[in-house]
């Protein structure tokens, strides 16, 4: 399974807001990602942004006026209503808000969406008065009420020199809620998916610790990607500088023990745990509850204990998942993991690899399962990584499998 975007056409409305540039940024995105970008900007969206920067941006027509006889697209706004998989309007004035709310057609765009069928995203770009203000509240409700998945806004500073409510959601952000909205009947529609990623820290005192290098990228892809293929994902993660991933119900963690505490009581009832996080094989045996200084000798000694093995001590009827982190012998050190933690699948990787592993957004795994056989994968992003892994998941649940 590819990217949920790739091939899908979407519908890009957009409003008289100064955010109407981010929504250029926006449209190349979404066209990066594989989609079909149709375009239709409001009279007031043209005085910030013009139509040839979408076009440019799509190679495809863009629609200003429903009644313009020059514009190949203008009378089949019921067509394009009906071909849109999914509709997002970035941004949203109060203006278009307040129609979409009553229902009210005066232009292409508000004429558009009430032909359409197609699952409905709305980013709210506006004032921060203007966004507080209870008329913009209740049609926001009245929206929500009717199915329209409204993003953002977010809080900073806005054009009007006012701190607070209401600027328009990063263009990045609103690609993973067409990603999202989009995946959700994919072939994972209804499973439930336990990842957890991130280096575990397990402190030394007030200021020190021992950890790892994983960035998390790479369980952060993998959960994006089931949740992209319709999966209730719970993610468990150590400290990352990793934003939350849209869509996901995330438990932070630091140590070992939170990590084992954190996904026995999310596996109940799941049909997939995926363990991708770089978890401490020790811990120190007691840390230190003031900062440790410096000594006269050249040496200093620290007891560690054994952390609990995560991945090896959760069982149940679900697929289990592994990774195998390794710096020789990659192979022979991830088959003896497959059976000594009872796994159905593991991805093994060299992590002395500068293009893979840890830190990158790139990674080159080999998969082995319970029979020994081998998929060696070739150079991929981390979330291409995680889809190849979840084609082999989902065959496993299949009934027989």
């Amino acid at each position: 399974m590819t990217d949920p975007i790739k091939g899908k056409h979407i519908l890009l409305g957009v409003t008289g807001s100064i955010a109407a540039y981010k929504a250029a940024d926006l449209a190349g995105k979404l066209m990066q990602a594989g989609a079909v970008v149709d375009t239709i900007l409001t009279k007031d969206a043209a005085e910030f942004v013009t139509p040839l920067t979408f076009r440019s941006l799509t190679h495809r027509p863009v629609i200003t006026n429903l009644f313009d006889v020059d514009s190949e697209l203008a009378i089949e706004h019921v067509g394009l209503a009906l071909r849109a998989d999914i509709v997002l309007i970035a941004p949203a004035t109060a203006n278009v808000l307040a129609k979409l709310a009553f229902g009210i057609a005066d232009d292409a765009l508000t004429t558009t969406i009430l032909a359409t069928r197609a699952p409905i995203l709305v980013a709210p770009a506006m004032d921060a008065h203007m966004y507080d203000h209870p008329t913009v509240q209740a049609n926001l409700h009245t929206l929500r009420s009717r199915g329209v998945t409204i993003i953002g806004p977010a809080a900073g500073r806005l054009a009007s020199g006012l701190v607070g409510m209401g600027r328009m959601v990063e263009p990045l952000t609103l690609v993973e809620y067409v990603r999202w909205n989009l995946g959700k009947h994919g072939d994972l529609h209804g499973k439930k998916v336990v990842i957890s990623a991130g280096g575990t820290e397990e402190p030394l005192d007030p200021v020190r610790m021992l950890t790892n290098r994983s960035s998390g990228k790479q369980g952060y892809a993998v959960a994006e990607a089931a949740r992209d293929r319709g999966a209730a994902v719970t993610l468990v993660t150590a400290p990352t500088a990793l934003p939350d991933p849209i869509g996901v119900n995330v438990v932070h963690v630091m140590t070992a023990q939170q990590m084992h505490e954190a996904v026995v009581n999310a596996v109940h009832g799941v049909d997939v745990v995926v363990m991708a996080a770089a978890v401490a094989d020790y811990r120190p045996a007691s840390a230190a509850d003031q900062k440790m200084k410096k000594g006269p000798s050249d040496s200093m000694s620290i007891d560690l204990v054994k952390n609990p093995d995560i991945i090896g001590s959760v069982n149940g009827p679900f697929i289990k998942v592994g990774f195998a982190a390794e710096t020789q012998d990659l192979i022979a050190n991830a088959k003896s993991k497959v059976i000594s933690k009872n796994l159905h699948l593991i991805a093994a990787n060299d992590v002395t690899a500068t293009d893979a592993g840890f830190g990158v957004d790139t990674n080159r795994v080999i998969l082995i399962d319970r029979a020994g056989r081998i998929e060696e994968l070739p150079l991929l992003s981390k979330y291409e990584i995680g889809h190849r892994i979840l084609d082999r998941v989902v065959a496993l649940l299949k009934p027989g499998a």
